[in-house]
């Protein structure tokens, strides 16, 4: 089951359940949409992956299993970050 992290993990945008903003890559590194298309480009900085909106969790469903409430802060250094995205932007997410 989703964790549902509330922030961003390199800006620290507060994304709650509900937000339409969060994107996730498979092993769920949380971003805001800024960060993950504008800043690494849809390469996740950690595992090279791509990022997908996050679903929300229903509000019947966020009760009985709610959201993190521990945040992620963990600043990429955007210079290794984007030889990262360089090395990986041109191969499609399925081929990485």
């Amino acid at each position: 089951m989703l964790e549902i992290r509330p922030n961003c993990e390199h800006c620290n945008k507060d994304l709650p359940n509900n937000s339409t903003d969060a994107m996730i890559c498979t092993f769920e590194c949380t971003y805001c949409k800024e960060c993950a298309t504008g800043v690494f480009e849809n390469v996740c900085p950690s595992c090279s992956g791509n990022f997908v909106q996050r679903p929300i969790r229903p509000s019947k469903m966020i009760e009985k299993y709610p959201a993190s409430t521990t945040k992620v802060f963990k600043p990429k250094d955007l210079e290794q970050a984007k030889i990262n995205t360089e090395k990986f932007i041109n191969i499609a997410p399925e081929k990485r």
